[in-house]
Parts: structure tokens; C-alpha cells; sequence
């Protein structure tokens, strides 16, 4: 009678797997953005189209482009660039030229993501530092946004499609944000065109409330750290709460304040990004209060009506910070600072 055949397969850690890969959470990213994008098309017409549409090729070409020269396998199957190009372009005004929309995505990319290595190295989040640079180098045209009413299913004004290296020219009405005509001129907009998006700005802040029915659906499937958008929110409506019933001609109330401005997007799709945010729950607490501190702070006694661009970019570089200061206890080992513990 011959012995069993079995066989001895040592292997490392991990030893419990989950179905998530890295390219079914990205692309489940993608998923919960579609819905904000259509509506931003939707409301600015072909201009968004091709402002998201320039930003995700010209984020990919980059990445593929990168890859190549750095003699590695390109990784845009990933999900993770076309994901940078969404934010990118969801964080620019419409009107935008195409030419600095692919200036915005090489940087984002090739600057914010692949100078320090690639997917999970890049220690801020690569969109964000695409918009920075863009709002430093180009400031004027990235103030420049639809009025209410001036845009349709068929709008493409010729700024969108300027030669690279020249002064475009804007010919539609130019309106202001409403958190621009709030901090500068005390005029208030509607609570729902200000959460439904029929609202001028930029192409991702025209819909907080579809913006956070897709990080509700991440964070119902287990792909984000729903801890930072719940703390960012919290923390940023209960202050906004306790100014504006201190002062309610000068600060705008909760709600009001959550679904203007970049706000919801950043909390719930830029704040949560994996390789940015810190690795522990408390350290992600503390993290969200410092961008939710900030944010509060540049919006209101900044010299510029939206602050959330800056603030998760600020709130990235404390992360390591975070990480180091909050370690959680390896099983096993001598609490710091005590005498006990087993080693």
C-alpha cells in the first residue's frame, strides 16, 4: 500500500487573500466617477468632454512613455493613471485650453508619480500636483469658469482649443464659483444648486451629492479608509456650524459649505488615496483633522476662496509624520516606555 502523495508548500506572508487587486479597486474608482463626469458633461457640454478626455490621454501617454524609458513594463492596464486623469481634469475649469490640460497631466504624472517610482511611492497625490502646478503657472486662465446659464449640450468655447503658447480668449460670460462670490462679495447661492451642481466652477464641483454617492459605494465595497471623508466632513461642517451661528452674515453654514467647492471630491477620492494617506485608523483620524483644519482656515482667511487642493497636498506631507509617530505594537514586543511586556 503506497503512502499518500502529499506535499509540504511553505509561503510567505500574506496567507489571507482577497479578491481586491490593485486593478479591480481602481478600476471600481473609475466606476464611482462616471456618474459625476457625465453630469459635468452633461452641464458644461463638449468643453468638459474634452478637458477629461485630453487629461486621461495625456496621463496615460505619460505614464506609458515613462515606463518605457525607465525600461520597465508599462503598468497603464493598472486603472491607477486613468484614475489621475479623471481628478486632474475634474479639478479644472472647462474652459481650460486642451494644450495645458496635457501640460497639467505630464506633470502629474511624470513629476507627481513617476520621479519617485511609480505606483505606491509617490508620497502626494499625483493629480493634485498637476492642478498645483497649472493654478502657479497659469493662474489666470484657471479663474476663468462659465456663468450659469451660458453653457450646453453643444458649448465649446475657443479658449478650449487655443494654440499651445498663446493668450486665449474667452468668449463666453466668465461667473464666479459660489464660493468666490460668498468670501468676496457675501452673495449666497442656492443649498440645492450647490449639491445638484447647476452651479459655474470647476468640472468636478458641480455634483457633491453624486460625488458622494460614489464614496459611499467604495467605502460600502470595502476600497477606501471611509474614517478620512467621515472626519474631514464632520470636522469641517462642525466648525463651519459653530461660525456660522456666531456670525451668520460673515460664515456660511454646514451644508452649504460641504457641497461648495472642491470639497466633496477631494474628501472622498483624493484624501483617501492608499499610497498618501497614513497606514493606521488613528493616524487617518489625525490626518483628516489636519486637512479638515485646513481647509476651514484657507477658506475663510485665505487669500483664496478654495483651500482643499492645498490642504490634502499639506496634509500628504505630514503622513509620514503621522506614520512615525503612531506605530501600532507588534504582537508580541516591550511596550515603549515600560518595563513589562513580553519580548
Amino acid at each position: 500500500m503506497s503512502a499518500p502523495g502529499y506535499t509540504l508548500q511553505l509561503r510567505s506572508a500574506p496567507h489571507l487573500r482577497s479578491g481586491a487587486s490593485v486593478d479591480s479597486i481602481m478600476f471600481n474608482v473609475v466606476l464611482a466617477l462616471l456618474p459625476a463626469c457625465l453630469f459635468a458633461v452633461y452641464h458644461f457640454g463638449a468643453a468638459a468632454l474634452i478637458t477629461l478626455v485630453a487629461a486621461v490621454v495625456s496621463c496615460v501617454l505619460t505614464e506609458h512613455v515613462a515606463c518605457r524609458w525607465a525600461r520597465r513594463s508599462t503598468t497603464v492596464g493598472d486603472w491607477s493613471v486613468v484614475i489621475t486623469g479623471l481628478l486632474l481634469g475634474m479639478s479644472l475649469p472647462p474652459s481650460l485650453p486642451v494644450w495645458m490640460t496635457c501640460v497639467g497631466g505630464v506633470v502629474s504624472v511624470a513629476l507627481g508619480k513617476q520621479l519617485f517610482g511609480g505606483l505606491g511611492m509617490n508620497p502626494f497625490n499625483p493629480a493634485l500636483v498637476g492642478r498645483a502646478f497649472l493654478q502657479a503657472a497659469f493662474p489666470a486662465a484657471m479663474t476663468h469658469w462659465p456663468a450659469v446659464g451660458a453653457s450646453s449640450g453643444r458649448w465649446l468655447p475657443s479658449s478650449t482649443l487655443a494654440w499651445p503658447m498663446t493668450q486665449p480668449l474667452y468668449d463666453g460670460l466668465s461667473g464666479a464659483t459660489p464660493l468666490t462670490l460668498w468670501k468676496f462679495e457675501r452673495q449666497s447661492t442656492e443649498l440645492s444648486d450647490v449639491w445638484v451642481g447647476t452651479i459655474g466652477g470647476c468640472i468636478g464641483e458641480t455634483s457633491g451629492g453624486l460625488l458622494l454617492v460614489g464614496g459611499l459605494y467604495l467605502a460600502a465595497r470595502g476600497m477606501l479608509n471611509w474614517r478620512i471623508p467621515l472626519v474631514i466632513l464632520v470636522a469641517v461642517a462642525g466648525a463651519s456650524a459653530i461660525l456660522h451661528t456666531l456670525d451668520a452674515d460673515r460664515y456660511a453654514g454646514p451644508w452649504w459649505m460641504l457641497g461648495a467647492g472642491g470639497l466633496m471630491l477631494g474628501a472622498m477620492f483624493m484624501a483617501t488615496d492608499m499610497v498618501g494617506s497614513p497606514l493606521t485608523h488613528t493616524g487617518s483620524v489625525i490626518y483628516g483633522l489636519v486637512i479638515a483644519t485646513l481647509i476651514v482656515v484657507l477658506r475663510l482667511w485665505g487669500g483664496m476662496p478654495e483651500g482643499v487642493m492645498y490642504a490634502i497636498l499639506l496634509g500628504n506631507a505630514c503622513t509620514p509624520l503621522i506614520d512615525r509617530a503612531i506605530q501600532p505594537r507588534v504582537y508580541g514586543s516591550r511596550v515603549r516606555g515600560t518595563g513589562h511586556g513580553r519580548q
